[in-house]
């Protein structure tokens, strides 16, 4: 009897310990958790691990890369839909466009290949861009009709190719049109509009023929992204939004517990917060 009560004390005092961890776990994370958001962000999801790499399709689905270099497809319920394994194939990619929803693209620029898949992550083919005559395409992006959008910084123009490599149509070189020598960090094809973006200059904006329309100067963004008739940047601790049709531009400040992050990302209303521990997901207000 004497050992039974001792076993039962011994398991309260565990329980109890157990318990005081929990509370101070709890109390450490509160400090600096990015859920402690202000009035312009209301907390949505939270994907746990310890990922390198985020993005998001126009579904909110999210497409991350694990530590064992896997790219993960997450539905917004937080269920992984499907894996891609060779991500390290060309050594670590310099981004990932998911903005074609039914063709992701991974781009290696030391390679200068860019590797395709389909919206289940199944291998579909590659592209050395040299085959093309392409040595200085830093930006690439899938069009709506799945093919390639790449800013060739040879001449200095817009160019959209196949799978195979064959040049499809190509804009005249921008340094005639703008005045100055452009240089592109981002490449988005939305609604009839392909945006580069140079982060000196501002959003650049092309036609689906190629041809140039106009600039829109904001400058010094990172994590760009163009969701409806919104332009959205990230810049010195605050979120911009540039609205196209009424030239109207926001800003949001973020909260200090966002700062430390690995990675951000806004469209359709949304921001998502890459930290060490995982992505927070959260709606813009």
């Amino acid at each position: 009897m004497r050992n039974l009560v001792t076993l039962i004390i011994a398991w309260l005092c565990v329980l109890q310990v157990g318990c005081a961890q929990t509370k101070i776990m709890v109390g450490e994370v509160d400090k600096t958790n990015p859920r402690l958001a202000n009035e312009n962000f209301k907390f949505e999801q939270f994907v746990a691990g310890n990922f390198s790499t985020i993005d998001a399709d126009v579904y909110g689905n999210l497409f991350v890369i694990t530590p064992s270099n896997q790219l993960k497809k997450v539905s917004p319920a937080g269920d992984s839909i499907s894996v891609f394994n060779d991500v390290k194939k060309y050594g670590n990619p310099s981004l990932i466009d998911v903005n074609n929803p039914l063709k992701i693209l991974l781009y290696y620029k030391n390679f200068a290949t860019a590797v395709f898949l389909d919206r289940l992550l199944t291998l579909r083919g590659s592209l050395n861009l040299r085959t093309s005559n392409i040595f200085a395409a830093k930006a690439v992006a899938t069009s709506y009709d799945n093919q390639l959008w790449l800013f060739d910084e040879q001449d200095f123009s817009l160019k959209k190719i196949d799978e195979l490599g064959k040049i499809l149509l190509s804009s005249n070189d921008l340094r005639n049109q703008i005045g100055a020598t452009p240089s592109a960090t981002a490449i988005i094809d939305r609604e009839n509009v392909v945006y580069v973006y140079d982060k000196q200059q501002g959003f650049f904006l092309f036609d689906y023929y190629g041809a140039y329309k106009k600039t829109v100067p904001v400058i010094g963004w990172d994590f760009v992204n163009v969701s409806g008739n919104i332009l959205y940047g990230f810049k010195e601790g605050k979120l911009y939004t540039y609205q196209l049709d009424t030239n109207l531009e926001k800003q949001f400040e973020l909260p200090p517990a966002f700062a430390k992050n690995k990675a951000l990302k806004a469209m359709n209303g949304k921001l998502y917060l890459l930290k060490k521990e995982g992505v927070y997901v959260f709606e813009i207000k």
